[in-house]
C-alpha cells in the first residue's frame, strides 16, 4: 500500500470515529431522556393504582382494562406516525407528539368514573402513537446496521431507567396531599409536566437529517451520509419494496406476531409487578415501590449488555429469541415460591429476558428493509405487537379477579414470552447476518 493510500485509510478512520462519536454524544443521550419521560407516563399507572383502585372502587379488572386499553389508541397511529418521520420531519413528529401526551397525561389526574379512566387511557394511547417506531426510524437516519443495536440498547435502557427513577419517586409521591388532591393524582399530574416541556425543546434541539447537522463538521457529514447511501443501495440490490410489499413479508408478520406475544409479558409484568409483591409482603407502599425497582435494574445491564454482543457479532435472532426464553423462564419460577425474596429474585431473572430482547430485535426490520418500507413495516411490528399490551394487563387483572391470585395469569405470562422466543427462531436469517 502507498504511502498517500495509508494517509487516506487513516484520515476516513479518523473521521468516521469522529462523527461516530460526535452523533452518539448529540442524540443518544437526549432520545434516552425522551423515552424516559414517554414510559413512565405509559407505566405510572401501575404505581397509582395501589391507592386510585381503592380511592375510586375499581376492581383488578377495570384496572387491567384501562391499562391495555392505552394500546388500542396506539395502535390506530403507529404506521401513519412512522411513515411521517421517513417522509416529513422527525423533529416535528416528536415534539408533536410529546406535548399532546403530556397534557393527557395530566387529565388522568382528574378521572372519576371508569368511562373517564378508559376515555383517558385510550386516548393517552393514541397521542403517543408514532413515538417509538419514530426513534427506531429515526436512528437508521444516524447509525449503520453494525452500530444500530449498540445505539438501540442505549435508547431502550430508558424503559428500566424509568422504573428505577420511577418506582421510588411514584411511593413519595402516593404519600403526599396537596390542595385537597391524593397523591395519585398528582402523580400523573406532576410526571406529565416534562413531556409538555421538552416536547417544546424538542423542536430546536433534534436535527432531522446528516446533512442538516450544523454540529457536525463537513466531512463528517459526508462520510455518515454516503455511508447509508451506501447500505440503502446494498439493500435494494438485493430486492426494493414497495411498502405494501414490506407489509406482506413473512419476516414483518413473525415479527408483528412475536412481538405481540412479548409485549403481551412485558406490560403483564409491569402493570402487575408493584401490586403482586404488595400482595407477597404486606409491607407500605414506599417498600413496595423500592423493592418493584430491582427487576428493571438488572433488566438495564441486559439491555446493554446484550446490544453490545449483537453488535460486535452482528447476530440478531438468537440474541433476541433467547432472551425471551430467560424471560418466560423468570416468570414461571417466580409463581413456585410464596416467598417475596425469592419471587423477585425470579422476577429479576425474567427482567433480564424483558428487557435483554430488545436491542436485537428492533435491529432486525432495518437488515432486510429500507426507506419507507422500513419505516412502514416497524410501525407494523409496533402497532400490531403492542396490542398484546392490551392483552396481557388484562388477562392478569381478569384472571386474578377469578381466581383470587396472580399465579394463573403469571404462569399466561411465562407462556405468551415463550411462544414470542419460537416465533423470532423461525425467522429466516436476514442478508447481514449470512455475510458474517
Amino acid at each position: 500500500m502507498s504511502s498517500q493510500s495509508l494517509g487516506e485509510t487513516v484520515t476516513t478512520t479518523s473521521v468516521a470515529e469522529s462523527a461516530r462519536r460526535r452523533i452518539a454524544r448529540r442524540l443518544l443521550p437526549y432520545l434516552f431522556f425522551l423515552y424516559i419521560i414517554a414510559y413512565l407516563d405509559r407505566v405510572n399507572l401501575s404505581y397509582a393504582s395501589l391507592e386510585m383502585s381503592g380511592a375510586l372502587g375499581f376492581t383488578a379488572e377495570i384496572i387491567g382494562f384501562g391499562a391495555g386499553i392505552f394500546f388500542i389508541g396506539y395502535f390506530l397511529l403507529e404506521i401513519p406516525g412512522a411513515i411521517l418521520v421517513e417522509r416529513w420531519s422527525a423533529r416535528a413528529w416528536i415534539a408533536r407528539i410529546m406535548i399532546s401526551w403530556g397534557i393527557v397525561a395530566m387529565l388522568t389526574g382528574f378521572v372519576h368514573t371508569a368511562h373517564q379512566f378508559y376515555t383517558i387511557r385510550f386516548l393517552l394511547g393514541a397521542s403517543e402513537a408514532g413515538f417509538f417506531p419514530g426513534i427506531v426510524v429515526y436512528l437508521s437516519h444516524w447509525f449503520r446496521y453494525e452500530d444500530r443495536a449498540k445505539a438501540m440498547a442505549m435508547f431502550m435502557a430508558a424503559q428500566s431507567i424509568s422504573n428505577i427513577i420511577g418506582s421510588p419517586v411514584s411511593g413519595l409521591l402516593l404519600g403526599i396531599n396537596w390542595l385537597g388532591l391524593a397523591g395519585w393524582r398528582w402523580l400523573f399530574i406532576l410526571e406529565g409536566i416534562p413531556a409538555v416541556l421538552f416536547g417544546i425543546v424538542t423542536i430546536f434541539y433534534l436535527t432531522d437529517r446528516p446533512h442538516q447537522a450544523k454540529w457536525l463538521l463537513e466531512d463528517e457529514k459526508q462520510w455518515i451520509s454516503t455511508e447509508l447511501e451506501q447500505e440503502k443501495k446494498a439493500k435494494e440490490t438485493v430486492r426494493s419494496y414497495s411498502v405494501w410489499d414490506a407489509l406482506r413479508q413473512p419476516e414483518v408478520i413473525l415479527l408483528s406476531l412475536a412481538l405481540f406475544f412479548m409485549a403481551g409479558a412485558v406490560y403483564g409484568f409491569n402493570f402487575w409487578l408493584p401490586t403482586i409483591i404488595k400482595k407477597l409482603s404486606g409491607h407500605s407502599n414506599l417498600f413496595v415501590t423500592t423493592v418493584s425497582a430491582l427487576p428493571y435494574c438488572i433488566g438495564l445491564i441486559a439491555t446493554l449488555l446484550v446490544g453490545w454482543s449483537s453488535d460486535r457479532t452482528k447476530e440478531r435472532r438468537w440474541h433476541a429469541a433467547l432472551c425471551m426464553i430467560i424471560a418466560s423462564l423468570g416468570l414461571g419460577l417466580s409463581v413456585i415460591s410464596h416467598r417475596t425474596d425469592l419471587a423477585v429474585l425470579m422476577f429479576c431473572l425474567a427482567a433480564v429476558g424483558m428487557y435483554g430482547y430488545l436491542s436485537a430485535f428492533w435491529s432486525l426490520p432495518s437488515s432486510f428493509l429500507t426507506g419507507t418500507a422500513a419505516a412502514a413495516s416497524i410501525g407494523l411490528i409496533n402497532s400490531v405487537g403492542n396490542l398484546g399490551g392490551f392483552f396481557g394487563p388484562y388477562a392478569v387483572g381478569y384472571i386474578s379477579k377469578r381466581t383470587h391470585g396472580f399465579t394463573t395469569g403469571v404462569l399466561c405470562l411465562s407462556a405468551s414470552a415463550l411462544m414470542a422466543g419460537v416465533l423470532v427462531l423461525l425467522l429466516r436469517r436476514s442478508k447481514p447476518e449470512a455475510k458474517t
